[in-house]
């Protein structure tokens, strides 16, 4: 295993308008690669945020023009690429998916996750209904990055579901991707404090890309991209703006919290078995 690599997790404020919003996305991965990063991590929605009609006329294909263009950078930059989401039209589906796609340095789709939980809350006066537009995934995804690095892939919300992450972390990951349009209005509270404890509980790097700014039709979103470390440590934030955050990640640095204090080695599945009715839940 090579003992360290550089991410980037890049900041935008996407809109409405498609061509601008890929446009935007290019120069960004351009400049971090160009910075040294091998990969590149791009947030939620990054080619399209707008209203619910928009989104829906939106939806493309996995071999749409969005993608076909991330991959044609990450082919010609030689870096994985994770084409943070976009909204997914699926052959047969009525709802569309919130779907990450991971890119390898050839160009190519080697993981596919669709994001599993669906962002139905109501905060800050505003009600949000993912499920209303979108069908939640049912697969939890890793893939490798090369020299036996495994990424594990989440979407935004999913970073309120521990679980997920755990079971990411046991089937080898040790890069978590949080690709994001996390709203200002849990942001200020939640966002780092809840990245911190991903990385910490998984003893795992997390590289979390953020939209800023104003979000249609009356949202807002947090930015502060982060980069954190698997002792809680955040290596790098993005300012307000287009830009991205950039951080080495140490391997041996991460064997060797996970020797020291091996958490993921002492647990004992055995004894946290899931409830099995709902009076016990409650």
């Amino acid at each position: 295993m090579l003992s360290a690599m550089r991410a980037a997790a890049v900041q935008l404020n996407a809109t409405g308008d498609k061509q601008r919003n890929t446009e935007l996305a290019e120069r960004l991965v351009r400049e971090a690669a160009g910075a040294g990063a091998e990969l590149v991590v791009l947030p939620e929605k990054w080619n399209l945020l707008a209203g619910p009609d928009a989104m829906r006329e939106g939806a493309e294909t996995l071999d749409g023009p969005t993608l076909s263009a991330a991959s044609s950078w990450a082919r010609r930059l030689g870096i994985h690429l994770l084409a943070g989401s976009i909204v997914e039209l699926r052959e047969g589906h009525e709802l569309r998916a919130n779907t990450s796609v991971l890119l390898d340095p050839g160009g190519r789709a080697v993981a596919v996750y669709r994001k599993i939980h669906m962002f139905d809350v109501d905060v800050g006066g505003v009600s949000y209904r993912e499920s209303e537009s979108e069908a939640p995934g049912e697969e939890i995804v890793t893939a490798e990055l090369g020299d036996q690095r495994v990424i594990g892939l989440s979407v935004c919300y999913d970073l309120r579901f521990p679980e997920l992450y755990r079971i990411l972390a046991t089937r080898g990951a040790t890069v978590l991707a949080v690709p994001s349009a996390f709203t200002a209005e849990t942001g200020r509270d939640h966002w780092e404090v809840l990245l911190r404890a991903r990385a910490i509980e998984n003893q795992a790097f997390v590289v979390a890309p953020n939209q800023w700014g104003p979000a249609p039709p009356h949202y807002r979103s947090h930015g502060r991209s982060a980069i954190v470390d698997p002792w809680g440590i955040v290596l790098a934030t993005a300012p307000d703006g287009d830009g991205y955050a950039l951080a080495r990640l140490d391997f041996d640095s991460l064997a060797e919290i996970r020797e020291r204090v091996p958490s993921l080695a002492n647990r004992r599945p055995q004894a946290y078995a899931w409830p099995q009715s709902e009076e016990a839940v409650h």
